[in-house]
């Protein structure tokens, strides 16, 4: 087998960011520099993101307001999907929209039905500067927006109306990390 290193093994955890934090509501800076300091980024937030149990992780959520996010996250058809973008841009999200669940590591335990597209296409860069297209579809597709979501400084809450936002709402007010902020 080739040797390959796994995302985050070299990574350290770094403590993640929670609802009503101002640096999830910020939108986030273009990374300029791909250098080392960004690599060891990419690798801290593989690592926290496989700590929290999550499928994708943008650097907002762990206070590092630059334009990056990470994932490893399955398809419809249980594909797995794994990688970083650097400078990521929406740049399609089509086919129709489709009221799936979806959580967040930043709102630990809340979930709600938040409708996305079905297709989406992001453009931007790795770790070394090089162009990068990802095309997803179905929950990757909702990943992929997810996370550009989160460097705009959004959160998919702000996707929800009516009683489906209200009760996300309460619930993360109610929930045991809200109060021990």
């Amino acid at each position: 087998m080739p040797s390959r290193t796994i995302p985050g093994a070299t990574g350290r955890p770094r403590p993640m960011r929670l609802l009503g934090d101002p640096a999830l509501e910020a939108p986030c800076q273009e990374v300029t520099a791909f250098d080392d300091g960004l690599s060891r980024l990419i690798e801290d937030m593989f690592a926290t993101m496989y700590a929290a149990r999550g499928v994708g992780l943008a650097a907002n959520q762990i206070g590092v307001p630059l334009r990056v996010f990470v994932y490893d996250c399955p398809d419809d058809e249980d594909r797995r999907h794994l990688g970083h973008l650097v400078n990521p841009t929406l740049t399609a999200a089509e086919g129709p929209v489709v009221r799936g669940p979806e959580g967040c590591l930043s709102l630990p335990g809340i979930e709600a039905g938040t409708p996305r597209h079905d297709e989406a296409v992001v453009e931007g860069f790795d770790a070394s500067g090089a162009p990068l297209r990802v095309h997803g579809s179905g929950f990757f597709a909702r990943c992929l927006q997810h996370e550009c979501d989160h460097l705009d400084g959004g959160l998919y809450v702000d996707h929800l109306t009516g009683l489906r936002r209200r009760r996300a709402l309460r619930a993360a007010a109610r929930a045991p990390w809200a109060t021990a902020r």
